[in-house]
């Protein structure tokens, strides 16, 4: 048996990890450091744990152990900034935090060889087929409940514009049959295949639901959903959309850790879109850069693809956040204009509206036709958690806290595992804060800290601190910020032109109180400041960083 996450192969026995046909090449330690947070990825591995399992516990330099740490995420092209695979726990350890599945080794390197031999690039959009959910109750007349929330998912997922979705027809050919995924696949022409079960007892039921890659022969996602049979459709839209909004984020990642390992001349507009998101993941001034140049290649192939103007618009707003760009000029223009020519051509594509809507809030303060936008994306696409947390930042933005608050919620509640549910966690921080709520604030941005050790998620508990007179506590915050950008400055960060002057003084208000002086320079959410402070602070330079919007992108 071998250890299968994304494209990657990890053979313990035989000392091998491949992606696909190719063998990557890492020295004994490193594989030992990577098998042995393969093999406990069900907790954070202590500094500790590693010495004792892969040295024998002998003492080794933190800069030896880091040098491992760092040639595994190389060696998996995990960037250090986004953590897709092994994830840092500040003064706690690290974790491999990506789904592992055991599978056996033939039908991994079979299923890749015969893709690989039939030249199977697809250039297209990713599609999935929805089988026919399977009735466990032992009751062939609670039929109609299995086949009613296989069509509840088809027309949920259906919503989403850049899959393409077999229809019912097609995939209720194998209902009542004992099927193969992979050859299921083959035989409708599709890349993914959702199937599930539904389990009745009295007035409860359970419905269970996993997504396989087929030409992986990888599960890539699963999850079990319980709930009441009082109202049989209310639970049905309630599973679809669970479903549909948790399955999502999972394809999306697959299919950009796809285009990224192909080779250039395969990729058509589509893909060289995927690639500038995988570049944008990174929030890196060089990823930022190079997947404005990307969605600009897919441009040029496609001069009307509303999705690579608006990739386009969000990275430039990105950049302005982080300084990275001067916060007036060319570079700002082009963003405002690709969000309004996104708009235009994709009015029809969810992603298109909420990432057009969100740039033209950053970038030139139009809230009014960034919440309609977005409002229009959730009418397309109710399910998608990360509009939800897009939507609350722009409410905080109009300093509507409530109506905030509750937008991050059902962001959460759509997608609890979600890759950026730090970012719902911070959104809602800040909202509380807006509210003059600093407790609740306080519990959601710890919250988002724990998911991420972000710096924007820090600024606002240190704010919230501030509020609720916690010195010790914002001192600790400040401590850390210093510890993830030790080469902070005082260079202060563009104010999104969309925020609205009362939270953004809430904020420094609560900066004040934590004993943060020299507010000469504006203040905002992910938006440093230069600051000297007093007593505990004084002589420390407020830390100051390149970050920016609460969402992975």
């Amino acid at each position: 048996m071998a250890l299968a996450f994304g494209e990657h192969r990890l053979d313990i026995t035989r000392r091998e990890l491949r992606r696909g046909r190719e063998l990557i090449a890492l020295e004994p330690k490193a594989f030992d450091l990577l098998a042995f947070l393969v093999q406990h990825r069900d907790r954070v591995v202590s500094k500790g744990d590693l010495l004792e399992a892969i040295w024998g516990g002998r003492i080794v330099s933190d800069s030896a152990l880091t040098t491992r740490i760092n040639a595994v995420r190389r060696a998996l092209g995990d960037d250090g900034a986004a953590q897709r695979l092994i994830r840092t726990f500040i003064r706690k350890g690290i974790r491999f935090v990506a789904e592992v599945t055991e599978v056996s080794d033939h039908a991994v390197t079979s299923v890749v060889d015969e893709a690989l031999d039939r030249g199977d690039t697809p250039v297209d959009k990713p599609s999935i087929a929805v089988l026919p959910f399977q009735n466990l109750t032992g009751d062939p007349e609670q039929d109609y409940f299995a086949d009613g929330m296989t069509d509840e998912l088809i027309i949920a997922i259906a919503r989403f514009p850049w899959l393409s979705v077999i229809a019912r027809n097609s995939s209720f050919t194998y209902k009542g049959k004992a099927v193969d995924a992979i050859k299921v696949a083959r035989q409708l022409g599709v890349r993914y295949v959702l199937e599930g079960s539904v389990r009745k007892a009295g007035n409860r039921v359970r419905v269970t639901g996993e997504l396989i890659d087929t030409t992986m022969a990888l599960h890539i996602w699963g999850e079990r959903f319980d709930g009441n049979l009082e109202d049989i459709f209310d639970l049905q839209d309630r599973i679809a959309s669970s479903v549909a909004g948790a399955i999502e984020p999972k394809l999306l990642l697959s299919e950009m850790e796809r285009a990224h390992h192909k080779p250039t001349k395969s990729l058509d507009a589509y893909d060289f879109y995927l690639r500038a998101q995988a570049q944008a993941y990174k929030l890196t001034r060089e990823g930022m850069a190079e997947s404005i140049r990307l969605a600009g290649q897919a441009l040029r192939l496609d001069p009307g693809y509303g999705m690579a103007m608006a990739r386009i618009a969000l990275s430039r707003a990105m950049q302005m956040l982080r300084r990275w760009i001067p916060n007036t000029g060319p570079e700002v223009d082009e963003g405002i204009l690709m969000a309004r020519r996104a708009l235009a051509a994709a009015g029809n594509d969810p992603w298109a509206l909420d990432w057009a809507g969100l740039t033209l809030s950053i970038l030139a303060g139009d809230n009014d036709a960034a919440l309609s936008a977005i409002d229009r994306a959730l009418v397309l696409n109710p399910n998608c958690a990360e509009t939800y947390g897009d939507r609350a930042l722009i409410l905080v933005f109009l300093n509507r806290p409530e109506e905030a608050i509750l937008s991050a919620q059902r962001a959460i509640r759509l997608s609890p595992f979600h890759p950026a549910t730090f970012a719902f966690c911070t959104a809602l921080a800040l909202a509380y804060l807006a509210a003059g709520r600093y407790e609740h604030g306080l519990r959601w941005a710890e919250a988002a800290l724990r998911e991420n050790s972000g710096i924007i998620a820090l600024r606002i508990k240190l704010s919230l601190c501030g509020h609720l007179g916690r010195h010790d506590e914002a001192e600790e915050s400040l401590r850390r910020l210093r510890e993830i950008h030790p080469e902070s400055t005082l260079a202060g960060f563009a104010l999104p032109k969309g925020l609205a002057a009362p939270v953004a003084e809430r904020l420094q208000e609560g900066l004040r109180k934590a004993g943060v002086r020299d507010m000469s320079a504006r203040l905002s959410i992910g938006m440093g400041h230069g600051a000297r402070s007093k007593k505990a602070f004084e002589r420390r330079a407020f830390a100051t960083a390149p970050n920016g919007r609460i969402r992975r992108y």
